[in-house]
Parts: C-alpha cells; structure tokens; sequence
C-alpha cells in the first residue's frame, strides 16, 4: 500500500475517520439555506444549499453500504480508481468506475441519487482513491442512513455477495 501517501493526505487535507470508512474533511458547506417547507418530505430540516468534501479511501478498506436524502456527486482527484456500488430502489446494481483512465470506461464524476444505496471501494487492495463529494441539498448527518447487513440482504438477496463484502 502507498502507506505514506496516505498519511501525508491524511496531515495535509486535515482529514479525519469517517463513520462509513475511510477519511473525509468538509471543504464546502455554502451559506444560504433552503427552508424545509420547501423541501420534500424526506427531509425534516432546513438544509444547507450545497456541501463539499474530500474523501480519502485506503485500498485496504471500504466504505460501508449507506445512503443519504440528497443527490451526491463524485469526483475523481488522485491515486487509483473508486468503485461505487449503487443499488437502486428496484433492486438493481449497478458498478461505476470512477477515475481517469476514460478509455477503460472510468468516469470523472458519477452521480448516486438520493435514497439509493451505495458503497464504495479502492480498486488496487495496495492502494488509495482521493475524490470529492459535493450534496445537494447539502449534507446533515440526520439524513444519513448505514445500512443493516441482515435488512440489506433481505431486501437484495440477488447481491448477497457485494452485501456480505461491504457492509460492517
């Protein structure tokens, strides 16, 4: 693993544990709000127009299965390519590449939509992923939900395997 690589990231970018793996720090979390009457039900709160984060994924982990009420996009920064697993509310999985060899059918950024959930994992075991986050509406942990193993795989049985591997 580029170990050093990692903890330099980690001082430099003042990052810290995420709940769901690996490392973050918020970078964005704009000024101006949007009042929850104007938002859909899912949310119970004002919220915040738009956040930002860097995220930080050791190839010797993961992030757990979760998902949020917002839309997030990924954006791909440095080291090797992420693999994001999403399932969407019809069951579906579907496993996008983000990173920045194009021509091997990795992206810059992905969108997960809200309420599906999703998890992600370094594609090199010796490696690291450095990418951004960006919500909107912006990011509150009362809308973040890690998912339960047992729940997750009586809903999706037909993805058992990513479940098993991805969720804590």
């Amino acid at each position: 693993m580029q170990e050093n690589r990692i903890l330099q990231l980690v001082a430099q970018l003042q990052l810290l544990p995420h709940p769901e793996g690996g490392y973050y720090k918020e970078t964005y979390r704009s000024e101006e709000g949007i009042k929850a009457e104007d938002l859909p039900n899912r949310f119970t709160a004002n919220r915040n127009f738009s956040t930002a984060i860097y995220f930080l994924m050791p190839g010797n982990t993961f992030s757990a299965f979760h998902r949020i009420a917002s839309d997030e996009v990924w954006h791909f920064y440095d080291g090797d390519p992420i693999d994001i697993f999403v399932i969407n509310e019809m069951g579906e999985l579907e496993i996008l590449k983000l990173g920045n060899k194009l021509a091997e059918g990795q992206q810059f950024q992905h969108l997960v939509k809200a309420g599906n959930w999703f998890a992600s994992q370094c594609s090199k075991a010796d490696g690291y992923s450095l990418v951004g986050c960006t919500v909107a509406p912006g990011f509150d942990f009362a809308d973040f939900e890690l998912a339960n193993k047992v729940a997750l795989l009586q809903q999706f049985p037909q993805h058992a395997a990513w479940i098993e591997k991805l969720c804590r």
